[in-house]
């Protein structure tokens, strides 16, 4: 582990990030080392923050592609005209030196349905690789919501669903890996101590239980931040207060305390159910703030104070 202390670690050699003790990663990253080294499209669906580029990046450096480029194109506040103009840019995927690489559409639910039938034409059909109109190279795909719910709504076309999901990978919530809490704690305090200089923080058993119990409304970005912030302010009670102050941060059974009065309780329930309600629409929408006070029923500045009054964060873009 003393090798990558001065520098930033690659997740495919860093057994904490990918490769957890979960039953869940351990299944999705069984079916990459499968699929990686072919061509066939792959759809990651996963909460915001659940490390949908990551897995782009890595499926790209294990796939025969590895050699050509890796374009990614958000999906998020794309028009007709300008979606067209960067498909057109990435119809080859081809760089300077003409090797096919992969593309990858993120936040693909986004598209509307004009921006969806452009993208359907472009797409190889079948045995149709190297047409003249159609993306070359290997599709990787991402969304935050249900992707068959919204078809159902209406929202999504039937027909690209299928052309984009030969692969279909659901990257589970941090909730719900909270075996790989430590591994990943432990990753990245490595990480950003490296990068800062430091030596790396030791977190004690009360601290990791607690981390562990927490709901990470964020998931493994959050975690990250939280990494972050113990490794620069050098104090761990410091730097998870607003972490233990936050409703959410309340393990599941505080609810059980028979010393807790039932106003309490109910008053805490109803703050951690808005919390959570609200920062689900967040990340369902981008954080496109006005999109998610509509779909949450509330005005745009109701729920901009309500947003600084959970002190919520837009979190940090993801990098390739």
């Amino acid at each position: 582990m003393s090798t990558l202390f001065h520098r930033r670690p690659d997740p495919l050699d860093e057994p904490g990030f990918l490769r957890g003790q979960s039953a869940a990663i351990q299944s999705i990253n069984s079916v990459v080392a499968e699929i990686a080294g072919t061509d066939i499209p792959v759809l990651l669906l996963g909460e915001s923050g659940t490390g949908k580029d990551v897995y782009a990046r890595v499926i790209h450096q294990l796939s025969g592609l590895r050699e050509g480029p890796l374009k990614k194109l958000s999906c998020v506040t794309q028009d007709l005209r300008s979606l067209m103009q960067k498909l057109q840019e990435s119809l080859s995927l081809r760089g300077k030196d003409r090797r096919a690489g992969t593309l990858f559409l993120d936040g693909i639910d986004e598209l509307d349905g004009p921006c969806q039938r452009t993208l359907l034409s472009l797409l190889p059909d079948g045995d149709v690789k190297n047409g003249a109109n159609t993306l070359v190279g290997r599709i990787i795909c991402s969304a935050s919501r249900n992707l068959e719910k919204e078809i159902e709504k209406g929202r999504f076309r039937r027909e690209l669903y299928f052309r984009i999901s030969a692969v279909c990978l659901r990257l589970p919530p941090l909730r719900e890996r909270k075996d790989d809490i430590a591994a990943l704690l432990e990753f990245f305090l490595l990480k950003h101590a490296g990068e800062q200089g430091r030596e790396k923080p030791t977190i004690n058993n009360d601290d990791i239980d607690f981390l562990t119990s927490y709901r990470w409304p964020g998931n493994i970005r959050e975690l990250e931040n939280v990494a972050k912030r113990i490794v620069a302010l050098g104090e761990t009670g410091l730097a998870l207060e607003h972490v233990r102050n936050a409703p959410l941060s309340l393990p599941e059974s505080s609810l059980e305390n028979p010393n807790s009065s039932l106003k309490v309780a109910a008053r805490t329930a109803s703050r951690r159910t808005e919390r959570e309600l609200i920062l689900q629409a967040l990340q369902r929408n981008r954080w496109n703030r006005k999109r998610a006070a509509s779909e949450l029923q509330i005005s745009y500045k109701a729920l901009l104070y309500k947003i600084k009054q959970i002190g919520a964060q837009e979190p940090e873009p993801e990098e390739l």
